[in-house]
């Protein structure tokens, strides 16, 4: 009966990778390996409210600050720290963001959950890496779990959800 025992658990952890169910950090997966709807947690709605910030607000990020200012930079999946180059309502330039990178898709996919201010405390936030016209998109040359990217920053946008 041991056997068995040890079998249906690698037989469900197969399954669901093979169809597509693993997450990364509490996050479904789509099937090119770019991350799934997320809602924002309530207390970091609530902390947003009370900084003043809103939905679609924006400023401008170093997206890794140890390539900052670099041509091209090299992301890899997992957790990065960021740095804001402007001012973001009451969140002065310098604040470190906190957040992960997802290199699955065709472009990165960069979700900020913690924003780091000067001599505060961390403060939970929502918020995304985005740049226009595809500018996220990974270089051709960009090898699995990586994106090799054109620009080292990018523009900050605070969200009420991940979609």
């Amino acid at each position: 009966m041991a056997p068995v025992r040890l079998l249906l658990p690698a037989s469900v952890l197969l399954l669901c990778v093979s169809s597509s169910c693993a997450t990364t950090g509490g996050v479904s997966l789509r099937p090119d390996g770019s991350p799934g709807p997320e809602a924002c947690p309530e207390k970091a709605l609530e902390t947003m409210r009370r900084l003043g910030l809103s939905v679609g607000d924006s400023s401008d990020v170093e997206l890794d600050v140890n390539q900052t200012d670099a041509s091209p930079i090299t992301l890899y999946d997992g957790p990065v720290e960021s740095m804001l180059n402007s001012p973001l309502g009451t969140l002065p330039a310098v604040t470190r963001l906190y957040g992960r990178v997802w290199t699955g898709g065709q472009q990165v996919v960069i979700r900020y959950y913690e924003v780091h201010p000067p001599d505060e405390e961390p403060i939970p936030i929502c918020a995304v890496a985005r740049l226009a016209r595809g500018q996220l998109r990974k270089k051709p040359e960009s090898k699995p779990g990586t994106a090799i990217l054109e620009f080292s920053s990018a523009g900050l946008y605070i969200v009420n959800s991940f979609r």
